[in-house]
């Protein structure tokens, strides 16, 4: 057996059992769900943002996984329901005056107390630290304790004063029930918030579609008047038909064959204006001296004219 020397071993040196099951310590991980970050896994750190189910995030985390979901990180399946920025809601903490920080354990040799958290409940002054319930409200963005709310029962925000309902409250770190009940809830306001928009589309494409029947009109008879000069409206204002009482608009006067009088100019005109424009200039035949206005002993230079 490779016992030398006398030894005398013991049962529980030969025979090996099952494995004792390692227990985790309840404190220690409720603890580390309210300091850490639960998609990093670092220390939390201001700006702090909650999802629709109640977890802690440090903000540049969820801006680098929503930048590069790719990248292998050990907690993706925690974030795996954020889609973007806005389904997550930075949170408005109120500071513990107590906490004193990670200065003065620089060297380590000091005592740490796990219970004292960085933020409190404004109303009572219950510390986030694992053993109270907390709560904020998706409006503002403010956190306080279960029994801050129970006991004094509004409406209103006690931080900041905005209005909220109790139905749309979401538990911080809550118990596998809590977190059950958020995701239904969630999935039955995104479920609501796709027909609201199928809906809206649909009848946006129902009203660009529809013709509008009156402009029709307008525009048929605009166009009628301004091909038919006036010597022709004049002529066919006995023979059209005038508007029916039922809503329906009459059909479009053709213009009439041939040229149309007073629409274009008449050729002459044309050659009368072009005539006196040219008269204008010296090269005109208009402009030009006769042989009788020219005498001969005149010589032409260009400085005469």
């Amino acid at each position: 057996m490779g016992c030398d020397g006398g030894t005398i071993p013991k049962r529980h040196e030969l025979v090996k059992g099952p494995k004792k099951v390692e227990k985790v310590d309840k404190n220690a991980e409720l603890a580390a769900k309210w300091r850490y970050c639960a998609l990093s896994q670092e220390k939390l750190k201001r700006p702090i943002v909650a999802c629709e189910l109640g977890r802690l995030y440090n903000k540049d985390a969820i801006i680098e996984y929503l930048l590069d979901k790719s990248a292998e990180r050990p907690n993706s399946e925690v974030v795996a329901h954020i889609r973007s920025i806005k389904e997550v809601k930075e949170l408005n903490l109120t500071d513990n005056p107590a906490w004193e920080g990670e200065r003065h354990n620089i060297k380590g040799d000091c005592y740490e107390d796990m219970h004292c958290s960085m933020f409190i409940c404004p109303v009572v002054g219950l510390e986030m630290n694992g053993k109270h319930k907390f709560l904020y409200l998706p409006t503002c963005g403010c956190v306080f304790s279960e029994r801050a709310l129970k006991e004094v029962k509004t409406e209103i925000c006690h931080k900041c004063g905005d209005p909220f309902q109790e139905d749309n409250l979401v538990m911080l770190n809550g118990t596998k029930e809590d977190v059950e009940k958020l995701q239904k809830a969630m999935e039955e306001r995104r479920s609501k918030a796709k027909s609201a928009k199928k809906s809206k589309k649909s009848k946006d494409t129902k009203v660009s579609k529809a013709p509008d029947s009156t402009g029709s009109c307008d525009t048929s008879e605009t166009k009628s008047t301004s091909l038919n000069g006036e010597g022709s409206s004049a002529s066919h204002s006995d023979s059209a038909p005038g508007p029916s009482t039922s809503g329906e608009c009459s059909k479009p006067l053709k213009a009439p064959p041939g040229p149309i009088i007073g629409s274009k100019r008449s050729i002459q005109d044309m050659k009368d204006k072009s005539e006196t424009y040219k008269s204008l200039f010296t090269s005109h035949s208009s402009a030009k001296r006769t042989k009788d206005q020219i005498s001969n002993w005149v010589t032409h230079t260009p400085y005469h004219f």
